[in-house]
């Protein structure tokens, strides 16, 4: 038991030379200019932490004002969207109709460019 004791003495005496021999290599004033410098930074973390929360806050609150709109909105594009496939399906088949019946009724493509330059919408871009 004694030479446990011993061995941990002795640790102590070794531990505390060590440390004072690192007090003797740095500067106190680089010491108290280093913590005055961490806390300063800490403060600034801190402060950016703070902004940070206030932030997400806000947008967490935005977005649940806007979240019902927008929910609201895609569903009436939905159902926009739909009307006008079927819409467009509608104006394909009379015009297959039409053709039918009465083939010169539209021109054909090369005169149908000098009539209509709007984009075609219907084929994938």
């Amino acid at each position: 038991m004694e030479e446990t004791e011993k061995e941990i003495e002795s640790i102590r005496a070794a531990s505390k030379e060590v440390s004072r021999q690192f007090k003797t290599l740095i500067d106190a004033n680089d010491l108290d200019s280093l913590k005055h410098l961490q806390l300063l930074i800490l403060g600034r973390l801190q402060d950016s932490n703070a902004v940070l929360s206030h932030f997400n806050e806000y947008s967490e609150h935005c977005f649940a004002e806007v979240s019902s709109d927008f929910t609201r909105n895609t569903r009436i594009l939905k159902s926009m969207k739909s009307d006008l496939d079927y819409i467009f399906q509608k104006l394909r088949s009379m015009k297959a109709k039409i053709m039918a019946t009465y083939p010169d009724a539209f021109p054909d493509e090369s005169t149908r460019e000098v009539f209509d330059q709007r984009p075609d919408l219907e084929v994938p871009q």
